[in-house]
């Protein structure tokens, strides 16, 4: 996989690397980007192994939220064939490593999931990246973390966890501290195992009854806003290395565009909170959110349309500015130096240099804001 391989000539400052479910954990913690979300049941073996959705480097089957109870036998079925079909064409060198998007299955429950697992085999989950466990609080934590555990080491693989936040204990003010206290210490105990920490903003917004509109952002809404604030707190901290992604936008009206070609001088950040029409509503929405994703120490987000891979993306790259200070930091020992256009203090701002030094590997380096629209 690769990021933004469109088959389009841009000119990247520092290109994007190639990466895999083998890449270290480090680096691949941040190369989810545009993670889209699918039902179990949806059959897309066909354009992974030809190639049709060049965008889509990271991918999750779901066994929850996305289809009805009464179809999770087909759903398992499909996603167990989808597997050994990939897993086919690696042995018959079709594809490689390379070519498959890091795939996650979303199960249902700690049930569903110790039942599913004993119907993989070595070479199914070889083709596999890991799973996402929802509805993940501290009672159910550590069965989900066993059954990992033990499956890694009966199929001698190395699947990840990608847990989901979300639900009334965390939702609620009353138990949420106490709760995420109790999974700070079970994300400790399996650093190596948690790849990313998932939020699942729309089931805290209907928690409270409430739905973002088209036309402004998760972070307008104050309850769920709370609560992604508190996980952030604990979660995104210097002495840690967990990697947060963004809650999902759910707008996806793709069928009108903008001349881009126009706006190649633009600042893109401006032109978005100034509320310029790039592409449309529900396009511009996300890229407003996005801008507030990074703001705010998430890595990449949960999508629910591939019209959204593109720009979410390639909203992940670094700017050259923020490569070369974030260059600066990670090289000088100590003190303050004078950065791009700023002051860099290099131990306060050494924890950004290092998110930034990997988003660059993860997403490449480029120009300016303006040079977003090239990559659209």
């Amino acid at each position: 996989m690769r990021h933004h391989n469109y088959g389009t000539d841009f000119d990247f400052v520092v290109p994007p690397v190639k990466f895999n479910k083998y890449t270290e954990k480090s680096l691949l913690q941040y190369c989810l980007g545009a993670t889209l979300y699918m039902p179990g049941t949806k059959k897309i073996v066909n354009k992974i192994l030809e190639k049709q959705l060049p965008g889509l480097t990271s991918m999750v089957m779901c066994f929850e939220d996305a289809i009805q109870e009464k179809d999770l036998s087909a759903a398992e079925s499909n996603v167990l064939e989808h597997l050994a079909v990939i897993s086919k064409a690696l042995k018959e060198e079709i594809i490689c490593h390379d070519d498959i998007p890091l795939t996650f299955l979303r199960v249902r429950t700690v049930d569903q999931f110790e039942s599913f697992v004993k119907r993989l085999t070595h070479d199914t989950a070889d083709v596999l990246t890991g799973f996402v466990f929802p509805k993940f609080y501290s009672e159910n934590a550590f069965k989900y973390y066993d059954i990992l555990t033990r499956l890694n080491r009966e199929l001698n693989v190395n699947l990840y966890a990608m847990p989901i936040l979300e639900g009334t204990q965390i939702a609620y003010l009353e138990t949420r501290l106490d709760e995420l206290k109790k999974l700070q210490l079970v994300f400790r105990s399996y650093p190596q195992q948690t790849l990313n920490i998932r939020i699942g903003g729309t089931d805290f917004s209907s928690i409270f009854g409430m739905r973002r509109g088209i036309n402004y952002s998760v972070y307008d809404i104050l309850p769920v806003r709370d609560c992604l604030s508190d996980i952030l707190n604990f979660f995104n901290r210097q002495d840690d290395d967990f990697i947060i992604s963004a809650p999902v936008w759910e707008y996806f009206l793709a069928d009108k565009k903008e001349n881009l070609a126009d706006r190649l001088g633009e600042d893109i950040h401006r032109s978005l909170l100034k509320r310029h029409t790039i592409v449309n509503e529900a396009i511009d929405g996300l890229m407003r959110e996005v801008i507030l994703d990074k703001a705010n120490g998430f890595v990449g987000k949960t999508i629910i349309h591939p019209s959204h891979l593109r720009y979410v993306n390639a909203m992940q790259a670094a700017t050259r500015e923020e490569y070369e200070d974030s260059c600066q930091i990670l090289q000088t020992e100590g003190g303050v130096v004078k950065g791009t256009n700023k002051m860099n203090e290099i131990n306060p701002h050494r924890n950004w240099a290092l998110k930034i030094a990997n988003r660059a590997k993860a997403f490449g380096v480029i120009e300016n804001e303006a040079s977003y629209y090239r990559m659209f």
